[in-house]
């Protein structure tokens, strides 16, 4: 697979995310408490694919480097808020379900970008590694 192949995959990999996570949003109760969960969670959802496409468009190393940091944080943001949403004691057990696959793809996207960014910047590997986080 050549590098414009990858970011093509990856690009559409991270657009179906978003897709998945609004369409399980969607669903969910529109209880005031899950107001701050639900954008929260839809913009850092949304972000990661946003950034990685601004990423691969960057006009240098350095804001290629910068924008794919953003792309991690926001993979991480995400895995936060499916993780919340997984243990609130409020949220029905097959709603909870829903967010399974979500939580298992955001994780890879964050190891993905992770591992990238620790190839930029060795100093990131003293970080904790994506794989600690579990619902």
């Amino acid at each position: 697979m050549t590098n414009d192949e990858f970011k093509n995959k990856l690009e559409e990999r991270t657009m179906a995310f978003t897709v998945a996570v609004l369409d399980v949003l969607y669903r969910l109760p529109k209880h005031p408490l899950f107001t701050v969960i639900l954008a929260q969670l839809a913009k850092s959802a949304s972000s990661i694919g946003a950034n990685y496409r601004e990423a691969n468009r960057a006009e240098s190393k350095p804001d290629f480097v910068h924008k794919i940091g953003i792309v991690e944080k926001e993979s991480s943001e995400t895995v936060y808020w499916l993780t919340v949403l997984s243990r609130v004691t409020f949220l029905e057990e097959h709603l909870k379900r829903e967010l399974n696959p979500l939580f298992a793809e955001a994780v890879e996207l964050l190891k993905l970008f992770f591992d990238n960014q620790t190839q930029i910047n060795p100093l990131k590997s003293t970080l904790i590694p994506a794989q600690t986080f579990e619902l």
